[in-house]
């Protein structure tokens, strides 16, 4: 479709009706639309009432001149960007800067070329009609972004609420297992006392074990939700490894014993404290070693240990079991990698926990096969 020409509309302002005519006559043209002032005071009634695209001014009129003419339009918010052309008969270099000085664009001298004026003026009008669609293209984007981040608002409005949706509903359910659940627990512990049947007692422990994993299990789902949904208050302490790593050994006894697993722990002396939550730091070595313990052979070993690398505090857990797969080795990794939780199967809730956890003290978790065997799980957290 052929574009529809654009119309120019021009303002020819000089007090001699003579150069109007003549600049009329050179001007004219199928598109263009000119008016005319014969002072300043009639070219500032007709601009407060008109919208031009372009004004010829001649600088020498009585009353007021051109150069008060041209500062009280560029003063004034609706005219101030409409260029203007001075027309003088002067030369001096003083006259044109003082024109400049004022706010005009360009200036002609008289008497005037044709082809000369011709081309100030088109250059002129080229000008402002990129200008006036450069502020419509710049209003309509920020029109747009500002339709945009209104609906990006309301789609996260949305989002907050759905994720709020969604933690109260997990923290209802860990609430509600972790309730009947205890009671389980505290029943089967005092059955267990009261009864002598040793396979009877055998049910009861595997009862009780059943109930803590589900307990755990609630557990750490809330925990996951807390910390990806950032509701998980961080606070950062001192805190002493070796103390740290007995009272972990202490709360998995039980669990160790069954097995008839052996934990040594090796604390380096520039390792010994380490800044983090101590909460989160816990369970995370926790689970850690209950991963480690699911996967030995009776009769294994597991070693805690911390040392100083490259100015971050490592904390490693590491077993004397088969290690990993290649299969399972990249898995891992790619998992660990990733920036969004997403929960795999076999890899379950407590890897993500980890890896939520350690996210939250801004340090990196590392796999790896140990070279005498073994799998090695690293917990890198900057001094």
């Amino acid at each position: 479709m052929k574009k529809k020409p654009v119309l120019e509309r021009l303002l020819i302002v000089d007090d001699l009706p003579k150069n109007i005519q003549v600049l009329g006559k050179l001007l004219s043209g199928p598109n263009r639309q000119i008016a005319y002032a014969l002072s300043g005071s009639e070219a500032l009634k007709l601009t407060s009432e008109n919208i031009f695209d372009l004004i010829l001014l001649d600088i020498m009129m009585p009353g007021m001149d051109g150069f008060e003419v041209c500062a009280k339009l560029k003063k004034e918010k609706k005219t101030a960007d409409i260029p203007i052309i001075f027309l003088t008969a002067k030369t001096e270099a003083e006259e044109i800067v003082k024109g400049f000085e004022c706010g005009a664009n360009d200036y002609i001298t008289k008497p005037f070329n044709a082809s000369e004026l011709q081309a100030r003026v088109t250059t002129q009008l080229e000008l402002i009609r990129n200008k006036r669609q450069l502020q419509e293209l710049n209003q309509s984007l920020e029109e747009k972004v500002a339709h945009r981040t209104l609906e990006l608002q309301q789609a996260n409005k949305q989002l907050a609420q759905l994720e709020k949706a969604k933690s109260d509903f997990l923290t209802i359910i860990s609430h509600e297992l972790r309730t009947p659940l205890n009671g389980i627990i505290g029943i089967t512990s005092l059955l267990k006392q009261s009864i002598a049947d040793e396979e009877q007692k055998e049910y009861l422990d595997y009862l009780n074990t059943s109930s803590e994993r589900l307990v755990r299990f609630a557990e750490t789902a809330l925990l996951i939700t807390s910390l990806q949904f950032n509701n998980q208050q961080i606070e950062l302490f001192d805190i002493d490894l070796e103390n740290l790593f007995e009272m972990v050994v202490y709360e998995l006894q039980s669990s160790l014993d069954e097995k008839e697993i052996k934990v040594e722990i090796n604390i380096s002396k520039d390792a010994r404290i380490v800044k983090a939550d101590a909460d989160l730091l816990q369970k995370s070595i926790c689970i850690l070693i209950e991963n480690a313990i699911s996967h030995l052979p009776t009769g294994g070993k597991i070693w805690l240990s911390s040392s100083l690398e490259n100015h971050s505090i490592c904390l490693e857990v590491r077993d004397d079991g088969k290690g990993f797969s290649e299969e399972v080795f990249s898995r891992l990794r790619n998992f660990l990698r990733q920036e969004h939780i997403t929960i795999e199967q076999g890899f379950g809730l407590s890897l993500a926990a980890v890896k939520l956890i350690i996210r939250a003290h801004n340090g990196n978790v590392i796999l790896k096969n140990a070279d005498e065997g073994g799998a090695v799980v690293q917990l890198h957290f900057n001094c």
